[in-house]
C-alpha cells in the first residue's frame, strides 16, 4: 500500500511549517476505509442474493479460496501479517487454513455470546439499487468484525508507509530549500542501494546523505512522537550524523548532543531553519532562504515528483 504523491506533499508541508502532519494520514485512512465498506457492503448484498438457500453464504462467498489471501484473512477476521507471525508463512494454503479455523471460532463465540445476551437484538438492512437484504445479528456482527479488522489493517500500514514514504523527499525538500548543490547530498551512494553493513556485516538502510570534504554523513528521520526513545537508538544503530524529527523531548536533545550529532526538530517554531546549522558545521556550501515558503514547495515538489 502507498501514499500517493499528493499526500506526501502534504505531509512534508506540514512538516516544514510545523504543524502537525498526522491529520492527513488520519484523512487518508478514512477515505480508504469508507471506499472499502461501501463496496464491502455490496459485495455482501450480492451475496446474501445470490445464495438465498444457503446458511453459512457468508463463508461460501468471503473464504472462497479463489480470493486473495489478504481478502481471505481479512473476510474471516484476521489480518494476514497476523497470519505470517502466526505460523512463519504467508502461503496461500496457509492462510485460508488460518483463516477458516479463526472464523470457526469467531462464528461460535459469536452464536454464544448472542445466547448469554438474548434480550438485545439486531439487524442490519443494507440496500443497493432498490434491493434490500437484511442481516440477523449473527451476521451482522460478522461483518462489523470485518470492517474494524479492515481499518486496523489500513491503519496499521498507512501509517508504516508514511514514514518510509516521506523521508528521502523530506531531506531533498531541505536541501533544495537552502539551494545545497546537488554534488553535496545523495539519496543513495553509487553501488550502496541505500544499505550499508555495520561493524558485525548487517545492513542498515540508510535514509540519506549530506556529503562534504569527501565524507558522507548518515542523515536519519523519524517522524515519531515527543519523547520516544527509538531516536537514540535509530542513530545509534546507524552512527548517524544528522536526525530530522518531527517532536524531540529535551531527553532527546540531551542523547543527541552528547552522541555529538547534530538535529533538527521540524515541530518548533521555524525548526526547518536550524537545518542551516547543520550545513554549516558540516561545511556545507548553501543559501539562505528567504521568500514565500508555499511557491518554493511547490517549485522543489515539481522537480522531485
Amino acid at each position: 500500500m502507498t501514499l500517493t504523491e499528493q499526500v506526501t506533499k502534504k505531509i512534508i508541508t506540514r512538516l516544514i511549517k510545523g504543524q502537525d502532519y498526522r491529520i492527513e494520514i488520519v484523512a487518508l485512512i478514512n477515505a480508504q476505509f469508507l471506499q472499502f465498506s461501501m463496496d464491502f457492503f455490496e459485495k455482501v448484498v450480492q451475496a446474501k442474493l445470490r445464495n438465498k438457500d444457503v446458511i453459512d453464504w457468508y463463508k461460501k462467498e468471503f473464504l472462497n479460496p479463489e480470493l486473495s489471501s489478504e481478502e481471505i484473512a481479512i473476510n474471516s477476521g484476521l489480518n494476514k501479517k497476523t497470519i505470517t507471525n502466526m505460523f512463519n508463512s504467508a502461503r496461500k494454503e496457509i492462510v485460508i487454513d488460518a483463516s477458516n479455523n479463526h472464523y470457526e471460532i469467531l462464528y461460535n463465540s459469536i452464536s454464544q455470546l448472542i445466547e448469554n445476551q438474548n434480550e438485545i437484538d439486531l439487524t442490519l438492512t443494507i440496500k443497493f439499487r432498490g434491493v434490500s437484504v437484511e442481516l440477523n445479528i449473527n451476521e451482522s456482527l460478522i461483518v462489523i468484525n470485518t470492517l474494524a479488522v479492515k481499518r486496523a489493517a489500513l491503519r496499521g500500514g498507512l501509517w508504516s508507509t508514511a514514514g518510509k514514504k516521506v523521508e528521502k523527499p523530506l531531506m531533498q525538500t531541505l536541501c533544495m530549500l537552502f539551494e545545497v548543490q546537488s554534488k553535496n547530498y545523495a539519496i543513495h551512494l553509487k553501488g550502496s542501494k541505500g544499505k550499508q553493513k555495520n561493524e558485525l556485516g548487517f545492513e542498515r538502510e540508510i535514509d540519506f546523505y549530506l556529503i562534504s570534504n569527501k565524507q558522507n554523513h548518515k542523515c536519519e528521520v523519524k517522524l515519531m512522537g515527543k519523547g520516544n526513545p527509538e531516536s537514540a537508538d535509530a542513530v545509534i544503530a546507524r552512527d548517524s550524523k544528522v536526525f530530522i524529527a518531527d517532536k524531540l523531548s529535551d531527553l532527546n536533545k540531551i542523547q543527541l548532543d552528547s552522541l555529538k550529532v547534530n538535529w533538527v526538530e521540524l515541530r518548533s517554531k521555524n525548526g526547518y531553519q536550524k537545518f542551516e546549522e547543520i550545513l554549516q558545521d558540516l561545511d556545507i556550501s548553501y543559501s539562505k532562504f528567504s521568500g514565500d515558503l508555499d511557491n518554493k514547495l511547490n517549485e522543489i515538489f515539481i522537480k522531485i515528483f
